[in-house]
Order: C-alpha cells, then structure tokens, then sequence
C-alpha cells in the first residue's frame, strides 16, 4: 500500500513530537477562585484572542489581551456584572463585524439572561429591546447558530429546570419558537452542541441531560427535530441508564478518529463516553476501546491539538461534589486510543469547571484556560511550551461568512493534501463548547509538515452543504495570524 508523503509525515511528526508543558502565566491575576465559565473572542478587533471569565458571585471578569500580556477591563467596558455567572456565549448578533456577549445568570435579582452590544469595546444592554428577558430559570448551554439560513444568528438556551428555549432572530428582535420547532425539551439539560451529524445539509442538535434522563440527539428534519439518540446509540452517553446520581453535563463533537466524521464525547457524573460516527447516522461505542471511559464527577470536555500531529487531543476536568474534588486528566491522541499524559501541575488543581483550548499569543500551539468553581480554586492560563519547530506545524482558520460576519456556527472545516482528496484534519466552527460557554474564535489545524495545503468550509444550510474551498495555503504566510475562508453566497 502506498503512503503518503503527508501521512508519512504525520507518522513521524507523532514519533517525535513531546508533548508539551503547560506553564502558567500571570498567576496573580488569575489566582481568583469561584469561577464557572469561560469564553474567548477578539473583543477589539486586534487579532488576539480576549477571554470573559464568569464568577460565582464576584464581579466578572473581561481580560483584553495586549500580544500575550492579560489585563482586566471588564468595569470600562460596562460588564462587571457581581452576580453568579453560569453560562456565557459570545456571536456577532448585530451582525456589525464584532463579537456580542450573551450572559446567564443564576436565578436571583432580576432576569437570567442579558445581552451585551458590542460598540467599539465597550458594551451595552440591549436584553430588553432585543427580546430577552427571562425572568427565572436555571440557565445553562447558550449557542447562537444561524438555523434557518437567513444570514442572522438565533439562540438556542438549555436549561436545568425548564424547558429549553429556541429564540428565533426576526430583525434583532428574538421569538421563543422552540415549542413549534419540537425542541423545548422539559427534561434537565445543562450540554449542547449543534453540528450536521447525518450530512443532510441542516444542524442538529446533541443535548446532555442530568439526573438520570436520557440525552437527546435531536434531528433535524427541514426545520422540524426528531429525538433519534436511541436509534443512533447515544441515549445514555456511556453512563449508567436511568441512574438519578448520573448525567452528561458536557457533549463534545469531534473528528476523534480522522476519517471525516464527527464524533461525540459525553463528560458525565458516571463513566465518560466515546461514540465513533459511522454510516448512516449511528454510532458505535468506543469508550473503552480508547480508554477513556473512566468513572468520576466530570463537567467539561475540551479537544484540540495540543501537540501539532494532526490528531485531537482530549481535555476533561473534574468537579467538586460531595466533599470530594475529582482529578482533570489530559489525553494524547494516539490514533487508535488515548493516553493518559496529565502533567503533574494540572494534576494538583481542584474543582475545575471552564476548560478551553486557544491560541491565545499567537505562536502556533495551543495553549489552555481553566476555570476553577472551589473558593480555593483558580482560573488559571497555562502557555504550551511546544518546541518552536512544531509550533510552526499548524494553521489557524477563521471562517466567515459571504458578508464577512461570524455567523457559520457549526460549519465544518476540512484541511487536505494540496490537490487531493486525502484529509488532514477536520474541525467544527464552535457550537458550544467548555462549560456552558460558546467561543468566537479561528478553529486550528496541527500539520504534519510546514507546507501548503488545502482548505474547505462546508455551511450546512436549508439541506444543502455549501462548499468554498482554497487552494494552496501556505501556513508559514498566516504564521501568528488567521486565513480567512469566506463562504460563497
């Protein structure tokens, strides 16, 4: 059988390449405890990434970043908000170029949720002109994904005590439809994740539920969703069934095994799961063919290439509960299975919540942000010390659509051997993702070697799967920045 020159590479990239440290920065100013959320977006416009991070009752943090260096401007920018945070979501809904924040609240003083407009850095409440307020409700997954196709961003909203709700998007004013749509779910959700599992052209959507209820997979058929998880084998997540100490609080979408499909990842109160897409809409159980059904209280799942070999790599976090505070673990990717590699300082932190993979100083790899729920807790940045040579081995892909606006939440971006169909990586625009949080940020690819290559962005809309592809591109041009792929009209 012949091989590749690019798959020869990745064999020998994921030979050599160490795994790296994750070495903490500024830890005095991220040293604060009780944090929930996290969420990263470049608030201003400068080409880095800026980080909101969501307290459990002290003032939330915005941390602008100045080329690596973090500050907290959350006060000037009018969103300290000094009220428990759970879930955080960040969309250009305006549609005016720039990254909008939706924020939930624990119920308590006034409504759960609040929109944030962005003008220019600084930020305004518009929940009520928008057609936001939610009085009560315990709010958890927040995505904005454009549904229906019209060029604006809708919201989706789980939550843990009431049905779900869908707030369509009618020019910047916001209807609850998710009755009519089949998707307010009354069972206790606190996970989401959107993404085409059937390649039908349309979003669906993956739900995690609590206390003992089964997860949803919800199909979307022409605007209409369909609870299929039974049928397609990811009802229970790998947990125990029917169990009420039991739950999935976090689902991932990802191209674990690099065959092009998305598949799902469950971070449960019980074993986490791991469920390979295969034909036809179904998945198969791999939990413990790749080791990673392991038995805990866990709360987030965060993949990424931590090591540029061009496979994803797995975060997942523990909580605190019940007096007793479960480990995070980090998992390298080895192509069949994942291997345990949690380095020692990752493996003394407590009571984690947050966790996301971002380039954040713009060197290539991907470095991690935590958030800490314990009062002794943290929200920590660890900067990956990758080696500069395979730092270099990666390209980050900001993908937008025909107006240049961020709206292709859930898109699917695929890298390929330059003038061939042999995939490199495959990687999902965020549809919901770390704790009840959604990013607004480029989606980064590791390569086997620094050498062109091809890229494609495929919109799921109205049952079609919109392709734009680009040719040749060469990721020593868009070192410490992002190639911009606009979908076509």
């Amino acid at each position: 059988m012949r091989v590749s020159s690019f798959a020869l590479a990745a064999l020998v990239a994921a030979a050599v390449t160490p795994f790296p440290r994750l070495d903490p920065i500024q830890p005095d100013l991220f040293g604060a405890g009780g944090t929930l959320v996290n969420a990263w977006a470049d608030v201003d416009g400068d080409g880095d990434l800026d980080l909101f991070v969501g307290f459990d009752g002290a003032p939330n943090r915005l941390y602008r970043n100045d080329k690596g260096v973090f500050s907290n401007v959350a006060a000037e920018a009018g969103m300290a908000d000094a009220r428990a945070t759970r879930a955080a979501a960040w969309g250009d809904v305006d549609g005016d170029g720039d990254p909008d924040l939706l924020v939930g609240f624990a119920p308590g003083a006034g409504p759960v949720l609040r929109l944030y407009r962005n003008d220019g850095g600084r930020f305004v409440d518009v929940t009520e002109a928008a057609g936001l307020v939610v009085e009560a409700g315990a709010v958890r997954q927040p995505a904005w994904i454009d549904l229906d196709g019209d060029g604006d961003l809708d919201l989706f909203v789980a939550f843990r005590d009431r049905p779900n709700a869908f707030f369509r998007d009618d020019g910047g004013r916001f209807t609850n439809v998710a009755a009519d749509l089949g998707l307010a779910d009354p069972r206790r959700s606190v996970g989401a994740v959107w993404l085409d599992y059937d390649q039908d052209g349309d979003l669906d959507l993956y739900l995690a539920n609590m206390d003992g209820d089964a997860n949803a997979l919800y199909r979307n058929d022409g605007g209409h969703f369909t609870d299929v998880a039974g049928e397609a084998g990811v009802a229970w997540g790998g947990r125990t069934p029917k169990d009420p100490a039991s739950g999935t609080v976090r689902p991932c979408a990802a191209d674990v095994d690099g065959d092009g499909r998305f598949d799902l990842f469950t971070a449960n109160y019980g074993r986490n799961g791991l469920f390979l897409a295969r034909a036809a809409g179904r998945f198969e159980d791999a939990s413990a063919a790749w080791g990673i059904d392991i038995d805990g209280r866990y709360d987030t799942c965060a993949f990424g290439d931590a090591d540029n070999d061009g496979r994803l790599d797995l975060y997942v976090n523990g909580t605190i509960t019940g007096g007793k505070s479960y480990p995070d673990f980090l998992f390298r990717n080895t192509g069949t299975r994942f291997d345990e590699v949690t380095p020692p300082n990752v493996k003394a932190l407590h009571a984690d919540h947050g966790a996301l993979w971002a380039d954040f100083d713009g060197d290539g790899d991907l470095d991690l942000a935590l958030a800490g729920a314990g009062a002794d807790g943290m929200h920590l940045l660890l900067r990956s010390a990758l080696p500069e040579a395979d730092r270099r081995r990666s390209l980050q892909i900001r993908a937008l659509d025909a107006k240049g606006r961020a709206t292709l939440a859930g898109a699917e971006i695929r890298v390929f051997e330059p003038g061939t169909r042999r995939l490199i990586a495959a990687r999902l625009v965020d549809a919901g993702s770390g704790y009840d949080a959604q990013n607004d940020m480029p989606v980064h690819a590791g390569l086997p070697r620094v050498t062109a290559v091809d890229v494609e962005l495929i919109v799921p809309r109205n049952g079609t799967r919109l392709v734009t592809r680009a040719a040749r591109v060469d990721p020593r041009q868009w070192a410490g920045t992002a190639f911009v792929i606009k979908a076509a009209q």
